[in-house]
């Protein structure tokens, strides 16, 4: 069964002892204000992983996710970490895809695919991001573009398999370029990439899958976007900086 997720990527951001108070405090304010069952997900740079998941300890309400890593298992590859290693610094969780891996360190979708199969070879719930730029969405040709994206890299994975993967949509376009995307917008393409996964697969398997919004969600348009019924939650990058702007972007599924 899809579930509702929050996922708070930080991006290169936060010191230490800077990851450790904002950390300390969006796990308090979910514990103590949110009523909804949504799955909360902070996901920090590689050095926060193991402190902040003995802050999360016993929580039901938050986990711990990683921003990236290597589709190997281990070896020499000097800067990288595995799977396996996210898993034992208590990461449940971790970003594939992320537009900014495609456009500053060239990842493309078929290193994503092997990716893909570490982390659920690993028992780690990949995020995969899709999206375009703008460029793509003026020339209308944004639903091919992200159809191409998923196929290469989920359509080679079962039934099985394709259902444990979290996906992320994030118009690009709409990232830190003054222009908008509406609710509408995005459940647009949120309802084709869950129609294009049900032609592959089924429509049962296409249910299963949460479908994430990634385009600059704020605690102000957060109940708008989520209460479309194809967007089942958020990949919330600058508001996961600043705790109290964080949980209220959870809260805006009570």
């Amino acid at each position: 069964m899809r579930k509702n997720i929050v996922a708070g990527n930080w991006k290169m951001n936060c010191t230490l002892p800077e990851g450790k108070k904002l950390a300390s405090e969006v796990i308090h304010m979910v514990e103590d204000e949110v009523k909804n069952d949504a799955q909360v997900i902070l996901i920090p740079p590689f050095i926060h992983l193991t402190g902040i998941h003995s802050l999360i300890g016993s929580s039901n309400k938050v986990l711990l996710g990683a921003q990236n890593c290597h589709q190997s298992q281990s070896g020499a590859f000097t800067g990288e970490v595995s799977a396996a290693m996210l898993v034992s610094s208590g990461a449940t969780h971790v970003i594939l895809g992320h537009s900014e891996r495609r456009e500053y360190f060239g990842e493309t979708d078929e290193l994503l695919a092997e990716k893909i199969k570490f982390t659920l070879e690993n028992n780690l719930t990949p995020i995969f991001c899709c999206g375009e730029k703008l460029e793509v969405r003026e020339a209308n040709d944004h639903e091919r573009l992200v159809s191409l994206q998923v196929e290469k890299a989920l359509f080679n994975l079962s039934s099985e398999d394709i259902i444990k993967v979290v996906i992320a949509y994030e118009p690009v376009w709409a990232i830190g370029t003054g222009v908008t995307a509406s609710a509408e917008q995005a459940q647009e393409m949120h309802a084709f990439i869950r129609n294009h996964i049900a032609l592959k697969y089924d429509q049962e398997v296409a249910a299963e899958i949460s479908i994430l919004y990634g385009g600059s969600v704020k605690p102000e348009n957060a109940k708008e976007i989520f209460s479309q019924p194809d967007v089942d939650g958020g990949l919330i990058g600058g508001a996961s900086l600043k705790s109290r702007d964080f949980t209220n972007i959870v809260k805006a599924f009570d």
